[in-house]
């Protein structure tokens, strides 16, 4: 479908597709009548099997590395989407995917940190208006369960940031493949999971096609594309672009199950990726990396 199409709308293309991808994850979350463990286990070994069949098929190498700071991409990777499933279980999709984008928020305080270089009055001022978008998040949400999924997902977020640090150190110092690391941050979560979800392995037919959709689709092949993508986008416009995620995952939960975002976390929502997205529009224009 994109063969036509040339340079950075193709990149856009990719991106937006991932996007799409990653955003039915509530919806097939919120469906399955299984454990957050269950779902994380089925979902990301059949994730690690697709994409290391398509290494193969390219013939790439799939090399693991056992140095510290891979050991560190595996662990922040594994804890994403451990994070994430429990936080959707125990709040809602809105509240799950919004607070998993406060990813940026972190980047703000550690790459200036990391990099040695102070923090400017704008980086302040969206870390300022990010923490309140996150705090409304909570209006109404007092509850043990609601609050745990709320804290859970501003974890998911953290790993995020720390996964997208440590990802671009690997690459600097090493050149470590992306994908290889998908595929053994994912065993790493179905072997972290499997303990728990030992004593309900059994699945339903439609249990497994979701979860094959899952491991296929939303996880492995949106990694694939994302990454595709970034071949022709600067890294701000891919984050942004892939920002559709966190719009569309309450619209098909709403649709799917008719679970409807409090107000307040619509408010929050919206703060919080304007914020973002004027945040990353107002940066300096990064370059972008070259095509394949």
């Amino acid at each position: 479908m994109v063969r036509g199409v040339r340079g950075r709308w193709r990149g856009m293309a990719y991106v937006a597709a991932a996007a799409l991808l990653l955003s039915s994850a509530g919806l097939f979350i919120k469906v399955l009548n299984l454990g957050a463990f269950q779902i994380n286990f089925y979902r990301s070994l059949v994730a690690a099997l697709t994409i290391a069949l398509v290494l193969r098929l390219r013939r790439q190498p799939i090399a693991l590395r056992l140095d510290p700071l891979s050991l560190g991409c595996y662990l922040t990777y594994a804890g994403m989407p451990i994070l994430f499933v429990a936080s959707t279980k125990l709040t809602t999709a809105a509240n799950a995917i919004f607070l998993q984008y406060t990813a940026p928020i972190f980047l703000l305080f550690m790459e200036p940190w990391l990099d040695r270089r102070p923090v400017s009055r704008r980086e302040l001022g969206a870390v300022a208006a990010c923490v309140g978008g996150m705090g409304l998040f909570f209006v109404g949400h007092l509850g043990a369960s609601g609050a745990l999924g709320n804290v859970l997902g501003i974890c998911s977020g953290l790993n995020l940031a720390l996964f997208s640090l440590l990802m671009k150190r690997n690459r600097r110092r090493q050149g470590g493949s992306p994908f290889a690391v998908m595929v053994f941050g994912n065993l790493l979560v179905g072997l972290l999971c499997l303990p728990m979800a030992m004593g309900s392995l059994r699945l339903n037919l439609g249990q497994g096609l979701a979860l094959a959709y899952l491991g296929v689709f939303q996880l492995g092949l949106s990694w694939m594309l994302f990454t595709a993508g970034m071949k022709y986008l600067s890294a701000t416009a891919a984050i942004i672009i892939c920002m559709l995620e966190a719009v569309f995952n309450p619209v098909w939960v709403y649709l799917g199950v008719g679970e409807r975002p409090s107000g307040y976390a619509l408010v929050g929502g919206a703060l919080l990726l304007g914020t973002v997205v004027w945040f990353n529009l107002k940066a300096p224009p990064s370059v972008a990396e070259d095509g394949p």
